[in-house]
C-alpha cells in the first residue's frame, strides 16, 4: 500500500533518519516507538507530506488516502460541533452517515447537547477530539496518529481502541500509552540512532526481543571498542619503527575502512528512585462528607462522601469535565465548596497540577531546578535521576526558558519527586512522559509509603499501583474497590447491560441543554475573561507565525555549507525551542 525506500532526513545538516526502508500493508496496525527526539513525529510528517525527505522516496498506491492527527493544531472555525464534523460528508452521504457521526462523536466523549455548541467554546483537548472524529469518519486508507490518547479519558480510549481494532484502515501511531498500543497494534517499529528495527509483534513482545537485541549490540560494540583500542595502541607503539612500518600502515587502513558500530548505551530505565522520608500523617489524611461544587447554575458534583486512609493509593477516573480536577482543587484550597473536607493531622501535600510546568523558574538551569530541592543522599544521584528522565549530559545545563512543554512537565515531575510529603496528588502526571520515564515514576510511587491520589487515564500506569478507584460521572462520585482493571471489567459489564435495555421512543433524540436564570454579573465577568484569553491567544498565534517564518529563513540559510556555523546552529535551535514554548503557552490559554 505504501513503501518507504532508503529515506533520509536532516535538519540543519543534523541527521534524524538515516537510509530507512519499510512497507505498510493494508489493515496493518503499527506502533512507532523510540525515545523523545528519535524522529517519530518527523517520520509521520514525512508520510503525511508535510516534510520533504533529504533523500529517498515515499511511494503510495494511486488514490490512496491518508488521515493525519498531529499532537498540536491551530483551530479557527466557529462552526457548531455538528456542522464541523459534517464537513467530511457531502450530498447523499450526509443523510446516510448521520448515525455514524453520532456514534463516533459520542464515543469520543461528547454529549448530544454539545452538538449545537460552537467549536470555539471547546478547549484545545476537546477540539483535538473533533479533529479525530473527522479523520475517523473519512475512513482513510492509512491513519497517522501522533499521541491520540493524550486528551482522552479512559472510556474514550477504550472506544477508540475498539474502533481501531475493527477499522479497515491501516494505522501507524505514536503513543506512550503502553496498554493502548499493546491492545491495538500487531507490529512495532523502533527508531533509534536514525535507524529502524521492525518487529512483527505487539509492544510487550517487542520489549522482550529488543532487550535481547540490545544485549547483543552492546557485546558487539564492546568487542569492537576493545579491538579499536588494541589496534590504536599497536599503531602508537610501533609508529616510528621501520621494521613495523608495513604492519602499522595495514592497521591504519584497517581502522579507516572499519564500519563503526553505534549502540544506545544509555539505559537508566531501571534506576531505583525513592521518595525521601516524610513525617507520619494521621490515620485519615482526607475525609470528605456531603461535598458539593457548583459553577453558577451548573452543578459539577454533589453529595460526595468518602474517606482515604493513610497509605492508600487511589485513582480518580471518569470523563473529562466530570469534576476530577475540580475536586483536587477543592482539596488544595484553590476553590470554595459546600460540605465538609478535612485534611488529616500532620498531612504534607505534594501536588502535581496539569499546569505545574508553567510554575518553574525560567532563569534556572535544569540541574539548578533539581539541586535547589534535593536533600540528603539523593543529592549524589541528581545526574542519574535527570538521565532517567531524558535530561542527561548537556541537557542538564539547559535553561528552563528554552525547554519545550513536554520537557518542562518532566522537570516539574522530578522536582516533585524530591520534595518530602506524605500525601501525593498527581493530576495527569504521565501525559508528557515516555515509557521508560513512566516506569521510573511508577516504581517510585509503588514504593512510596505515603498516601496517593492519582488522576489519570493511563490504564497501564494505574495497573498494580492503585487499590481503589473513584469514578466521577453524572454529578456523583462512586467508590470501586480493587485495581483499575477490576473497575474496567465492572464497567464493561455495566455497558453491556445498558446496551441490552430496550431503547425508549425518545432515546435517539438530542437532549435539551438545562435552562435557568444565569447570574448576569457572573456571565459578564466570564465573557470579559474569555475576550481577554482570546486576545492573548491571537497574540501568541502571531508570535508563533513570526517565529516559524524565522525558522524557515534559518533553514534556507543553513542549506548553504558556508552558513553552517556554530552560531547559526545555536540560533536555529533557540528559535525552535521558542516555538515549542509558545505552542505550550497557546495550549494552556486554549484549555483555560
Amino acid at each position: 500500500m505504501l513503501s518507504i525506500d532508503h529515506l533520509s532526513m536532516e535538519f540543519a545538516s543534523r541527521p534524524v533518519l538515516d537510509d530507512i526502508s519499510f512497507l505498510i500493508n493494508r489493515k496493518e496496525r503499527i506502533a512507532l516507538v523510540g525515545k523523545n527526539g528519535a524522529g517519530k513525529t518527523t517520520l509521520l510528517r514525512l508520510i503525511a507530506g508535510e516534510y520533504q525527505p533529504t533523500a529517498g522516496r515515499i511511494s503510495k498506491e494511486t488514490d490512496m488516502t491518508i488521515g493525519y492527527l498531529p499532537q498540536v493544531m491551530l483551530f479557527q472555525d466557529d462552526r457548531t460541533l455538528r456542522d464541523e464534523v459534517m464537513t467530511v460528508f457531502s450530498g447523499e452521504d450526509e443523510a446516510r452517515f448521520i448515525a455514524e457521526m453520532d456514534r463516533t462523536v459520542i464515543g469520543l466523549g461528547f454529549e448530544r447537547k454539545d452538538f449545537d455548541r460552537p467549536c470555539s467554546e471547546f478547549s484545545g483537548g476537546w477540539r483535538m477530539r473533533i479533529e479525530l472524529a473527522k479523520i475517523l469518519l473519512r475512513h482513510p486508507d492509512l491513519l497517522l496518529l501522533d499521541e491520540p490518547t493524550n486528551h482522552l479519558d479512559i472510556e474514550s480510549i477504550q472506544w477508540l481502541e475498539d474502533f481501531l481494532k475493527t477499522s479497515p484502515s491501516a494505522v501507524l501511531m505514536v503513543s506512550h500509552d503502553r496498554a493502548f498500543i499493546d491492545n491495538v497494534c500487531n507490529r512495532t517499529i523502533e527508531i533509534t540512532l536514525g535507524r529502524i528495527y521492525d518487529y512483527n509483534v505487539n509492544y510487550s513482545r517487542f520489549v522482550e526481543l529488543r532487550k535481547e537485541r540490545h544485549e547483543q549490540q552492546v557485546r558487539a560494540y564492546q568487542n569492537q571498542q576493545k579491538m579499536i583500542q588494541d589496534t590504536e595502541e599497536f599503531i602508537e607503539r610501533f609508529r616510528y619503527k621501520a621494521t613495523k612500518a608495513v604492519q602499522v600502515q595495514s592497521r591504519i587502513k584497517q581502522l579507516e575502512k572499519l564500519e563503526r558500530l553505534e549502540v544506545d548505551l544509555e539505559d537508566t530505565s531501571r534506576l531505583n528512585l525513592r521518595f525521601p522520608p516524610a513525617p507520619r500523617s494521621g490515620d485519615f489524611p482526607l475525609i470528605v462528607e456531603e461535598l458539593r461544587k457548583d459553577f453558577g447554575e451548573h452543578n459539577v458534583f454533589h453529595d460526595v462522601t468518602f474517606t482515604i486512609r493513610r497509605g492508600e493509593k487511589v485513582a480518580f477516573v471518569g470523563k473529562n469535565g466530570e469534576g476530577k480536577t475540580t475536586l483536587v482543587k477543592c482539596i488544595m484550597g484553590q476553590l470554595d465548596y459546600l460540605g465538609t473536607l478535612k485534611i488529616g493531622h500532620n498531612v504534607k501535600i505534594g501536588y502535581f497540577a496539569q499546569n505545574q510546568a508553567a510554575l518553574l523558574d525560567e532563569n534556572l538551569t535544569v540541574f539548578e531546578t533539581i539541586d535547589y530541592v534535593a536533600v540528603g543522599d539523593i543529592r549524589t544521584k541528581i545526574r542519574d535521576i535527570l538521565g532517567a528522565f531524558m535530561f542527561g549530559g548537556e541537557a542538564s545545563e539547559k535553561k528552563v526558558k528554552v525547554l519545550s512543554g513536554g520537557e518542562r512537565s518532566r522537570l516539574a515531575m522530578i522536582r516533585l519527586l524530591l520534595e518530602p510529603c506524605n500525601l501525593l496528588i498527581l493530576d495527569e502526571p504521565t501525559n508528557h512522559l515516555d515509557m521508560p520515564s513512566k516506569d521510573v515514576l511508577k516504581a517510585a510511587l509503588k514504593d512510596f509509603n505515603g498516601t496517593l491520589i492519582c488522576v489519570s487515564h493511563d490504564r497501564d500506569f494505574l495497573d498494580g499501583l492503585v487499590t481503589k478507584v473513584y469514578e466521577f460521572g453524572g454529578g456523583r462520585v462512586k467508590e470501586h474497590l480493587g485495581g483499575i482493571y477490576d473497575f474496567l471489567r465492572t464497567k464493561k459489564m455495566s455497558s453491556l447491560q445498558e446496551l441490552e435495555r430496550k431503547p425508549t421512543a425518545n432515546s435517539q433524540q438530542p437532549t435539551a441543554a438545562p435552562t435557568g436564570a444565569v447570574d448576569y454579573a457572573a456571565q459578564k465577568a466570564a465573557a470579559a475573561e474569555k475576550r481577554k484569553k482570546e486576545k492573548q491567544i491571537a497574540e501568541v498565534e502571531a508570535t508563533i507565525a513570526a517565529l516559524e517564518q524565522e525558522q524557515a529563513d534559518m533553514e534556507n540559510l543553513l542549506a548553504l555549507p558556508e552558513n553552517q556555523t556554530q552560531d547559526n546552529f545555536h540560533k536555529y535551535e533557540t528559535i525552535k525551542h521558542q516555538i515549542e514554548q509558545q505552542l505550550y503557552v497557546w495550549e494552556l490559554l486554549n484549555e483555560d
